[in-house]
């Protein structure tokens, strides 16, 4: 009976809770790095955003500060190709740091708390049309999509794993002789496929390793983020 409950509870922890039409999950993008001695707060407050259920975070890493004196070993070209491509969007003309982006959409300072509260809770009233689940298996991940929504929208649903967890003794740079902590740290980033939402569909991707999983469906080319689901 005890090998029982094990395994009926390993199976369990294999399937995401669906997110159901109607439901909203936010997704926090926040764009920082170890050489920048504005971003402490901003990471910090991610790391209190985690503790919600109906957010996930990530923290993705930009790599244009480390000519100050110190080397962001998290840093991707790829998280600033990202945050350049929000840019370009929203027509900005420049990028920062820390820089928060919720939904996909809206770009706040990440070391304002009440200006992230207020575009949270902004997103928190909207209702999502897709229901999204995660099923693992091993090393292999199933997708369930399936949208109520009769309109065709062009998405790319994306495969996000994270650290939860690094802390770093910053030894150079505006942040040199302290030892700073950094949550969900991306360290991949790769589009599954595209879904147009017209009719339900599943994909498949490998998953190797522990790490946590989380699903992004965002409209193309660097649009709302229209769903999200994670797998820890």
């Amino acid at each position: 009976m005890k090998s029982l409950i094990v395994v009926l509870s390993l199976m369990m922890a294999m399937v995401s809770t669906p997110l159901r039409a109607g439901d909203t999950t936010v997704v926090v993008e926040l764009f920082t790095s170890q050489g920048c001695s504005s971003c402490p707060p901003a990471d910090k407050l991610l790391h209190k955003l985690a503790d919600r259920d109906n957010v996930i975070v990530l923290s993705l890493h930009v790599d244009y500060w480390d000519y100050i004196g110190w080397k962001d070993d998290f840093a991707s070209p790829a998280n600033t190709k990202r945050q350049r491509n929000y840019a370009r969007v929203a027509n900005k003309r420049s990028i920062y740091t820390p820089q928060m982006v919720i939904g996909g959409v809206d770009h706040v300072v990440g070391n304002r708390p009440a200006e992230v509260r207020n575009q949270l809770a902004k997103h928190d009233a909207k209702a999502s049309a897709i229901d999204v689940t995660l099923t693992r298996s091993g090393d292999r991940l199933t997708i369930q999509l399936a949208s109520e929504s009769n309109t065709r929208d062009p998405m790319t649903v994306q495969l996000v794993r994270y650290s939860p967890k690094e802390t770093r003794d910053i030894k150079r740079g505006e942040n040199a002789g302290r030892t700073l902590a950094y949550h969900n740290i991306v360290t991949q980033w790769e589009t599954v496929g595209e879904w147009n939402g017209r009719r339900a569909k599943t994909m498949n991707a490998n998953v190797p390793g522990d790490a946590p999983i989380v699903v992004l469906v965002q409209r193309r080319d660097f649009g709302p983020i229209m769903a999200a689901a994670e797998l820890r």
